[in-house]
């Protein structure tokens, strides 16, 4: 591995193979894992890496607000990619993992956004599970107490910083069936748990101004090796925070049958897993972005909660245009309920 530099490295992320689909997430993995029904998450092994299979993330949003109300969202990303099946050695040059990651800023009239990448095995990036730490460079995203109950999260980046520190207010979340998230027909599916109680104080700073901040946080883990079918090209994703206190997450991956699910989040952390019969999602308006046209505003119906929203961004212009380039923003709603969420859009 000497010799490989970390662009060597991500353009064999950009070969006809990981072209399919968003990001190289519908192409085949031969040697690695492939997510199985019935598998239990363990916490807190699984808040770490899982180097047998090709993909995972540690994603976390929020949507904060200022003294004086003024709306704010934060993303923090941070990607794996295996470029190769883990061998019995892989320390240091051996290491066939990638890293990534983004964050982000967006206000009404900005989207500030920054992205660093690193390789495996030289120190620079790494998770760890207990107590949970997530780090690239300066970036981290780590527990301040072994049972993950208080949070901290900084990064920077081009006119912007952030530190903020959270409080989980409930019990981690196990989506699809008991963690397992179908994502087609054909079986494709991730290993998928989420975090929608965190609650956040802290400061972000841009082009130099320091801002004090409040407001909710979602948290996303996912790990696959073969997220997507090979006919599907994005994904539409939905993380929304209720003012009563509930949660609700939804998706739509788009191919040639789209499928669509979601779980409906109780106060308490008990869930009710959605099916496509009961949910809607209807573009209401788009955004046209260079070549790129998004569906930034929506209709969300889930029927059998009487629940029928409309969903608008807080910055329409909310383009990550990044190594993998992608539409992510904080968004409000209104209608048979109201309040807070994130909402991304891919292959677009």
């Amino acid at each position: 591995m000497k010799g490989k530099t970390l662009a060597g490295l991500l353009a064999l992320l950009s070969t006809p193979a990981m072209a399919q689909g968003y990001g190289g997430l519908g192409s085949d993995a031969p040697g690695f894992d492939m997510p199985k029904p019935g598998t239990p998450i363990v916490f807190p092994k699984d808040h770490g890496a899982h180097p047998r299979f090709r993909t995972e993330w540690w994603y976390l949003t929020a949507n904060l607000h200022s003294a004086d109300r003024t709306a704010y969202g934060m993303q923090w990303t941070l990607f794996r990619f295996g470029l190769e099946p883990p061998r019995e050695s892989q320390e240091g040059w051996e290491d066939r993992n990638v890293w990534m990651a983004h964050a982000a800023v967006t206000s009404a009239t900005e989207n500030l956004v920054a992205e660093t990448r690193s390789r495996g095995g030289v120190g620079t990036v790494g998770v760890e599970a207990q107590p949970f730490k997530a780090y690239i460079d300066d970036w981290s995203f780590e527990a301040l107490d072994p049972g993950f109950d208080k949070a901290r999260v900084v990064a920077r980046g081009p006119g912007f910083s952030y530190s903020l520190e959270l409080t989980r207010g409930g019990p981690f979340v196990l989506q699809g069936d008991a963690g397992f998230s179908q994502k087609a027909d054909t079986g494709q599916a991730s290993h998928y748990y989420s975090q929608p109680f965190f609650s956040v104080e802290g400061a972000l700073s841009l082009h130099g101004q320091e801002v004090k901040v409040a407001g909710k946080a979602w948290m996303d883990r996912e790990w696959s090796s073969q997220t997507m079918a090979p006919d599907q090209k994005g994904w539409d994703w939905f993380s929304l925070h209720l003012a009563n206190g509930e949660a609700l997450m939804l998706f739509r991956f788009r191919g040639a049958r789209d499928y669509v699910s979601g779980n409906w989040i109780s106060a308490d952390g008990s869930t009710a897993l959605l099916g496509a019969d009961d949910i809607s999602l209807t573009p209401l308006s788009q955004t046209a972005i260079g070549e790129h046209n998004l569906p930034t505003r929506w209709r969300v119906q889930v029927k059998s909660r009487g629940f029928d929203i409309e969903i608008s961004p807080l910055n329409p212009r909310s383009w990550m245009g990044a190594n993998f380039s992608y539409w992510e923003g904080p968004i409000s709603f209104s209608g048979s309920q109201s309040g807070e969420g994130y909402l991304e859009l891919t292959g677009y």
